[in-house]
């Protein structure tokens, strides 16, 4: 993915509609200066990003339909969902048993440049069926633990489980 495939876009801006001078001759199946009327990008894509730029916030409904928002470190796994660890008791979790439609901005590690916006419904898998997923989520993020014994008795001992994230949706897929 090159950089101009996943920078901020907000569909409604209306000058993200017209050429821009500077804009390169095309972007992928989208002639220059166009948008799409959806905004976006391959999930694959997206799948790529997060692989390599773990932070993200995280989006859930309230129960009054407002957002609640989490800063949260995610990877993927090897069916292709996105996963993050939390905690059983936070309210994230809560939120999403209650209503599992969730939105994630991905960052770079420096906050500035490239980011994706996923739209998703999120599994919860609990322990100890994600104890494994626990320990493949750190490894794709971290690499090896030094005391994987003592890894899993933290994940016990936190309450930690898993989140598993469908992809609905990814975009950007240009820079406005």
């Amino acid at each position: 993915m090159t950089p101009a495939h996943a920078r901020s876009l907000n569909s409604d801006d209306v000058s993200a509609v017209a050429p821009d001078p500077g804009a390169p001759e095309h972007l992928p199946d989208h002639p220059r200066g166009s948008v799409p009327d959806d905004g976006c990008m391959d999930i694959d894509k997206a799948l790529d990003f997060v692989r390599v730029n773990h932070k993200a916030v995280l989006a859930t409904l309230k129960k009054d339909g407002t957002p609640a928002l989490s800063p949260m470190t995610v990877g993927v796994d090897d069916d292709g969902h996105v996963v993050i660890s939390t905690r059983q008791t936070a309210y994230k979790v809560r939120h999403i048993r209650r209503d599992p439609r969730v939105w994630l901005a991905v960052l770079p590690e420096g906050f500035f440049g490239d980011w994706v916006q996923i739209e998703g419904t999120a599994e919860i898998v609990d322990l100890p069926e994600a104890m494994e997923g626990l320990v493949d989520y750190y490894r794709r993020i971290s690499g090896e633990h030094p005391d994987w014994d003592d890894y899993r008795a933290a994940m016990v001992r936190d309450q930690r489980c898993l989140l598993r994230i469908t992809l609905a949706k990814a975009g950007p897929n240009v820079s406005g």
